[in-house]
């Protein structure tokens, strides 16, 4: 696998236009390659911020989260919320290189995600080409944060292992690699958290990954969501009282 991040300017929100960045720094897209887009640029370029002191940061978390919970439940004064299918520390707004603004997530990531694979496709005359929508996520037991995809398109999201046998002909269970976030993971790994100013990557040599010549259905995108009830960690999940967002 190869990763390559790709320096931009500084984007400011509402005065970019997604794709003609995209035509501005993207000179060559590899067949069977997938391109990660940071959720941060595409916010910004669709407008979604809101300006810091204009409303009530508690009230606007609350406004974009599915469920969540007060700050008074945290030793670090951080409200959680359950948003889009993901536990995220402050329902993914974010205050870092916005320029006084609040960011919130994309209005649509898998349009977005769809959109932009429409576009390399096109640009690119590609076949096999993959796109992902990335953030950054935090592992509860763990300090720091790793990437994760919020959406995906091109590809298959997940390699199925449940009942193919393992090196000593037992078979597997549960298994199932998350490869929009493996590859979510990798390339936030390269594009930096900081400044780095490096907001896209192309990620090549994929032998792992099965594209797709069409963006994932309805079904595809359901398989990707687990409930709270039916959830591994659903015994600590459950033990919180959540309180219901107005997303």
């Amino acid at each position: 696998m190869k990763i390559a991040a790709i320096k931009t300017h500084k984007i400011r929100a509402g005065e970019e236009d997604l794709f003609s960045i995209l035509d501005k720094y993207l000179k060559k897209v590899p067949e069977g390659s997938v391109l990660a887009v940071t959720s941060k640029i595409i916010s910004l370029c669709e407008g979604g911020v809101v300006k810091i002191g204009a409303v009530d940061k508690d009230e606007l978390i609350k406004s974009e989260a599915d469920f969540f919970l007060p700050r008074s439940a945290s030793k670090y004064d951080v409200m959680l919320a359950i948003k889009d299918g993901l536990i995220v520390p402050s329902s993914g707004i974010d205050e870092s290189n916005a320029d006084g603004y609040y960011v919130l997530w994309p209005k649509n990531p898998q349009e977005s995600a769809n959109k932009i694979l429409k576009y390399l496709k096109k640009r690119f005359h590609l076949k096999k080409a993959g796109v992902i929508i990335t953030d950054s996520k935090t592992t509860p037991l763990r300090w720091g944060t790793s990437g994760v995809a919020i959406a995906h398109s091109g590809f298959s999201a997940l390699n199925d292992y449940i009942g193919r046998p393992d090196i000593f002909r037992r078979k597997l269970k549960m298994t199932k690699a998350n490869i929009m976030d493996a590859l979510a993971a990798t390339a936030v790994l390269v594009m930096g958290e900081g400044r780095e100013q490096t907001p896209i990557a192309i990620i090549e040599n994929l032998p792992f990954v099965r594209f797709q010549n069409r963006v994932p259905s309805r079904a595809e995108l359901k398989e990707l969501r687990i409930t709270i009830e039916d959830d591994l960690y659903s015994p600590l999940l459950k033990a919180v009282k959540w309180r219901k967002g107005k997303k």
